[in-house]
């Protein structure tokens, strides 16, 4: 296994680029949660939504729809889904500040944490405006669409479902954990994670937007805690199954402590196909960029390691490998870079 072969199988792709509405896919669906879906999302906004168009018609909007995963249950978002029994606002957040056309309702406004204040600590001015539409519209996914308005926002963004689900792990120890945050601060290696209740219907407007989807993007993400729930939803499968849409996920660049310890690129797919099905995915994009020694070591310290990969047990799994540099690195940490990624996907669309 390598991180640093050269691109193989179909990555050399040298196809004509344009960022008009018409070069770009009809629709594209992305999944995920956390810090990778926005990065999806940011990658792609400006190439399936020109910067120089603002007015963004209503039959348009589903040429980019994000599904986010509802399980998280901490901090923020932990403390008022407990306390107003609602969704976790803090996903969603992320995506409607990256899809934002930075007109009306400021992202930086929306992102604001409060770092001091009895009760307002912690708590982002995002997270708390959809809490109080929700208490309004007495509907979080309304609270979502009136946000998605405020602030004018290219695409679409849909919660997985509208049930209060709760994420639990079986390990391999044979232990039972509970809840997003625990399955984290377990450190175990985990057998498989399910959803309580057992059957959450999804939003209509999400199975829609995959049938009709031209492309589908899962990932990059928490493989267990942010990736995998959203394949957890039956209806959810099946219409990614029944999609004729280019399916491609997109591995990370480290693995996680207490999640993902020693997981290669297969493996991953491996996880996703175990608590999905075969068939689910045609093209893997794995990262072959450095990550430079000064920031290895800041992550290694703290137990994340390089994603390995082997473009053959790609291949074995039945899919394609997409191989290519797309590191950024900023303020000691490492992420998809927007610009190389949004190029690499649209070149596969």
């Amino acid at each position: 296994m390598s991180t640093t072969d050269p691109i193989v199988e179909t990555a050399h792709l040298h196809l004509p680029f344009s960022t008009s509405l018409a070069a770009s896919a009809r629709r594209v669906v992305a999944l995920g949660g956390g810090s990778g879906l926005p990065i999806v999302l940011k990658s792609l906004k400006d190439k399936i939504f020109p910067p120089e168009v603002h007015e963004i018609s209503d039959c348009d909007r589903d040429r980019l729809t994000a599904i986010v995963t509802v399980t998280d249950d901490g901090g923020s978002s932990g403390l008022l889904r407990r306390e107003f029994n609602m969704l976790p606002p803090g996903d969603i957040r992320n995506c409607l500040a990256a899809l934002s056309d930075g007109e009306g309702l400021s992202s930086d406004i929306f992102q604001y944490r409060f770092e001091k204040g009895d009760g307002l600590a912690g708590h982002s001015l995002g997270n708390l405006l959809l809490t109080a539409l929700t208490n309004l519209r007495g509907n979080f996914v309304e609270a979502v669409q009136y946000c998605a308005r405020i602030m004018n926002i290219k695409g679409q963004i849909l919660p997985l479902t509208s049930t209060n689900v709760t994420l639990v792990a079986k390990f391999k120890d044979g232990k039972v954990i509970k809840g997003e945050t625990s399955i984290v601060k377990h450190k175990g290696r985990i057998n498989h994670v399910f959803l309580t209740p057992s059957y959450s219907a999804p939003l209509h407007a999400a199975v829609d937007a995959l049938v009709k989807a031209d492309a589908i993007i899962i990932g990059p993400g928490s493989l267990y805690t942010s990736i995998i729930p959203n394949l957890l939803v039956k209806d959810i499968v099946e219409a990614i199954k029944e999609s004729g849409a280019k399916k491609i996920y997109i591995c990370n660049h480290m693995t996680e402590p207490g999640e993902t310890d020693g997981y290669t690129a297969s493996d991953h797919v491996k996880a996703i196909l175990n608590h999905a099905e075969h068939g689910l995915l045609d093209y893997v994009i794995i990262n072959n960029g450095r990550v430079s020694s000064r920031v290895y070591k800041h992550y290694r310290a703290q137990g994340y390691h390089r994603v390995r990969y082997s473009v053959e047990e790609i291949r074995d799994l039945g899919l394609t490998s997409v191989v290519a540099d797309l590191i950024s690195e900023k303020d000691n940490r490492v992420r998809h870079d927007e610009g190389k990624l949004g190029r690499l996907l649209m070149e596969l669309f």
